[in-house]
């Protein structure tokens, strides 16, 4: 509520120092609505406004993080698929403090939320290295040489700083990246197109609870229109009301209470009711923006509005194909490759398909389609299905 109105002037002339300002202040500062005030676009700042600060950006991470992490991921060779393999191996227990699929949740989380991912490997003598670890990519600053290729990379802690020397045959550092534009080192996160839309979120979430902790209802004033010659409230009066109104009407647990205005009382509102505003049609658009940023559809995360899939399996199978694939794809090549590095074998890492419950319906209907495909060798089915080559005893030759 707004009482200032109700303010003698005497009241508080002797405690309040004289100030100096524009005879317009008071105009703009009704009539306008000021410029916009947009959040930092810094890593931690997006990270703290998107992800630990809004429950939409919060669900959509996680969903693609996890789904992405939970997928089972093969090796193999132009030969054969390995069912044991000292890569597999060290996939699967990359550190003390954690298994394949933590890794590969942090490892995406970092690349959502800031759009770079770091891979340390903590290496031997010979050989893959012993351990895996994620590095926090706000901390992670390349240092590019005279030709424009990074030369190390800087991983800065408060004060102390470490440096990675990647001028090396093979990298210590595996820097994975999405695709930006307009910058040579380093990728563009979804909360970097998201972040208006967050802010818009977040400031709609403020002004709820802003508004239930006043009752429910928009600032306004209380008038008073004494009898003529009576120009204001009594000290007494002005101390009474304060206090019924801070008492009997503020804060949510007052909301709805009627209020009763004694003799030249009038309430004025001064802003908009929140159906004047369409509140909950702003913030659930702003909602659906954030979902769109991250390739969620919004049905998943449980935002109303139009129906694009006809149903949730559909959403389910479309978030797959069009979000979790290509990031996981996109993520085990470019860790298989550099792994690969240290072992000198030519593999590829991928996810494995076969495995994805969400895409069991078209994997069934590609693997019928193969297998009555008569005019097929069984080496161009094989192939067809992402299969490696059967070795010459296997195929009777």
């Amino acid at each position: 509520m707004v009482f200032d109105f109700l303010r003698r002037g005497d009241k508080h002339e002797a405690s309040v120092p004289e100030t100096k300002a524009s005879a317009t202040g008071r105009v703009v500062a009704h009539m306008s609505a000021g410029r916009v005030a947009w959040s930092p676009r810094d890593t931690v700042s997006l990270t703290k406004q998107a992800f630990t600060g809004n429950p939409v950006g919060f669900r959509a991470v996680k969903l693609i993080a996890e789904a992405a992490a939970a997928l089972p991921v093969v090796l193999q060779d132009a030969e054969m698929r390995y069912s044991d393999h000292p890569m597999l191996r060290l996939i699967g227990a990359p550190n003390p403090g954690q298994g394949r699929a933590e890794l590969f949740e942090a490892l995406y989380g970092q690349l959502l939320l800031a759009g770079d991912g770091y891979l340390e490997a903590v290496s031997g003598e010979a050989g893959l290295p012993f351990e895996l670890h994620v590095l926090r990519s706000d901390r992670m600053s390349v240092v590019p040489g005279a030709d424009g290729w990074p030369i190390a990379y800087d991983y800065t802690v408060g004060a102390r700083k470490h440096r990675f020397d990647v001028t090396g045959p093979i990298s210590q550092i595996c820097h994975i990246k999405t695709f930006h534009p307009q910058d040579d080192h380093y990728g563009l996160s979804p909360l970097q197109a998201a972040a208006q839309a967050v802010d818009v979120h977040n400031s709609a979430s403020t002004w709820s609870k802003g508004l239930l902790d006043n009752a429910a209802r928009p600032s306004g004033a209380i008038v008073w229109k004494g009898a003529e010659g009576q120009g204001h409230l009594t000290n007494e009066q002005y101390d009474r009301l304060v206090s019924e109104m801070e008492s009997q009407h503020q804060g949510a647990r007052n909301a709805g209470r009627p209020m009763l205005l004694e003799g030249g009382l009038d309430w004025k509102p001064m802003g908009f009711s929140p159906s004047d505003m369409e509140f909950q049609k702003t913030k659930e658009a702003a909602a659906r923006e954030i979902a769109v940023a991250f390739g969620v559809p919004p049905m998943l995360l449980g935002i109303p509005g139009e129906a694009t899939f006809a149903n949730y399996a559909e959403a389910h199978r479309a978030f797959y194909r069009q979000t979790v694939l290509p990031l996981a794809t996109k993520v085990t090549a470019q860790v298989g490759r550099w792994l690969s590095l240290y072992t000198g074998e030519d593999v590829a890492l991928k996810p494995d398909l076969d495995q994805v419950p969400a895409l069991a319906a078209e994997r069934d209907a590609q693997w019928s389609r193969v297998v009555k495909a008569d005019f097929l060798t069984a080496a161009e089915k094989r192939q067809m299905l992402g299969l490696p080559a059967l070795a010459e005893e296997e195929r009777g030759e």
